[in-house]
């Protein structure tokens, strides 16, 4: 199972804001004492650290200030009254703590806890002597929303240096709840146990490195908590969109199923619209045609067959171009295409078109060079996904691949809102924006995905399912396209999580996902 597998967590996803709102809401109108939901939060880190590494004998707290270093003693405490001996390192003087976290503290001292202040250099160097240790992370907090300073720099700098077993409390110290980049620095956990509300930073970008494993707990909070505030987002679960999809009919036939065409493939490019093709073709879709280059259509052909394969060398004098795009409930345009007049005239060409489009690859970097292909997106009442990744993403919005891994959420609600339809941000902990105003993370996927060709099987996967399935059908087996855009992500991520579970990460292909994503998709 990947590490940040969705049915361990419920599915809102919540920035730092609101879950503080979330933890107002149970103290001031459900009447539970914050000292009680420390406690809770302690004792379920507590119990995460010792199922994980249950040969612990010794836990050395990390503790800044506010109610996380109140977490880290309370931790300490319990750990203490188990006979496991801990060190609690402190970098902002306990004795100035307020309220929940005063009270942690104390009870610390009554449990003979070992509490001094952190030394540079030094408080490591007796750490890494003991043995069965593990390090606690309670520096920082969800308020973080400035870069990391002063000693507290030092004290990540060696806590990840050290290379002891990490948990960390709520959030490892230094990541951004909201966007899950480092505040400067961040400590690397290798365990992260979150609680009242999961948090979006976590999930998304470099907050999936920085985080480790995720263990999540309500802290036993009654339901009427979370109906009071909205959450940002919300973590997609491939089970339930794998149950809306129907079965066939028993006298279905390739014309009840859709009609997608794919476009790409330009001149020494062929690999990526063979990907998207043979990725459609696995996707249930009834006819299947591909716009390629002549030097290309070979090749398509060859790996699949069942394709209707049509050369162009000279799309803007083809004379029945119009009536191949005219026939297509779906088109997916992108994967190879390039950035030439062959590619331009094609795109402008399907951008007239009434069918539902997927945009990726050059598609995209055309759209970003020539603001009238930009115009023609935005009157075509949302029936298109973009799906960039960062780098298409920032040049889409003038900006830099920094930027928009800087904020992720930022970034695919900008691009939502600029050229309309779905936004799909490519990356760890991939982000959909939908016109509905619905923001959906998928949780699945792995690093051996780090490998080319895999954005064009994504493509072919998303114009198969909506082809197969979409709105456009009247039958009452239709789906909407936001239903199957969140289907072919998670689809898509799904089946490398099974290829890396059976073969392993490194050296897995995107020509391996079709096949685990049609067994994933008919349930075997």
């Amino acid at each position: 199972m990947p590490a940040h597998e969705s049915h361990a967590f419920p599915s809102e996803l919540y920035l730092a804001n609101e879950v503080r709102e979330l933890d107002r809401v149970a103290i001031d109108e459900h009447g539970i004492p914050g000292i009680e939901l420390m406690e809770r939060a302690s004792r379920f880190a507590l119990h995460a650290l010792l199922k994980r590494w249950p040969e612990t004998r010794h836990i050395a707290v990390l503790c800044g200030a506010g109610n996380n270093a109140g977490d880290g003693y309370f931790l300490a405490a319990l750990a203490q009254k188990r006979n496991i001996h801990c060190h609690c390192y402190y970098l902002s003087d306990p004795s100035s703590l307020k309220g929940d976290a005063h009270t942690a503290y104390n009870l610390s001292k009554t449990q003979n806890v070992r509490i001094e202040c952190f030394t540079p250099n030094a408080s490591f160097v007796e750490i890494i002597s003991l043995n069965n240790v593990v390090v606690v992370d309670a520096l920082l907090g969800t308020g973080l929303n400035r870069a990391v300073s002063s000693d507290y720099t030092q004290a990540i700098e060696e806590c990840n240096a050290c290379n002891l077993p990490v948990l960390a409390i709520d959030i490892p110290s230094g990541l951004s709840a909201n966007t899950g980049k480092p505040q400067g620095i961040a400590v690397n956990a290798d365990l992260t146990t979150t609680f009242i509300g999961n948090k979006l930073g976590l999930m998304t970008g470099e907050g999936r490195q920085y985080s480790g494993d995720i263990c999540f707990s309500t802290l036993e909070l009654p339901n009427e908590v979370s109906v009071k505030v909205k959450p940002s987002a919300s973590c997609l679960k491939l089970e339930s969109l794998l149950a809306k999809l129907p079965t066939r009919a028993r006298d279905s036939h390739k014309g009840k199923h859709g009609h997608t065409l794919l476009i790409g493939g330009n001149e020494g490019f062929g690999g990526a619209i063979a990907l998207a093709t043979q990725a459609a073709a696995r996707m249930g879709v009834g006819l299947l045609s591909v716009i390629t280059h002549p030097s290309n259509s070979n090749n398509v052909l060859q790996r699949t067959p069942e394709a209707m394969t049509h050369a162009f060398g000279e799309p803007d004098k083809a004379r029945n171009l119009i009536e191949l795009i005219e026939k297509a409930n779906v088109i997916a345009i992108g994967p190879g295409l390039t950035q030439d007049d062959w590619a331009t005239n094609l795109l402008a060409q399907t951008l007239e078109s009434d069918a539902f489009l997927v945009l990726d690859a050059d598609a995209l970097n055309l759209i970003a060079l020539d603001p009238k292909l930009h115009t023609r997106l935005s009157i075509r009442n949302n029936r298109h996904i973009m799906t960039p990744h960062p780098g298409e993403a920032a040049r889409l919005l003038n900006c830099s691949s920094k930027d928009i891994e800087s904020d992720r959420l930022g970034a695919v609600l900008t691009l939502q809102a600029k050229f309309g339809g779905h936004a799909l941000l490519k990356g760890s902990g991939t982000l959909i924006a939908h016109p509905s105003g619905t923001i959906c993370l998928n949780p699945y996927g792995n690093p051996g995905m780090a490998c080319g060709g895999m954005g064009d099987t994504l493509t072919g996967m998303l114009a198969g399912l909506i082809s197969s399935y979409g709105s456009y059908r009247t039958d009452s087996n239709s789906l909407d396209a936001e239903t199957l855009c969140k289907l072919a992500c998670c689809l898509h991520a799904c089946a490398a999580d099974a290829e890396a579970m059976e073969n392993g990460e490194v050296g897995m292909l995107a020509s391996d996902l079709p096949q685990r994503a049609r067994r994933i998709l008919n349930k075997l």
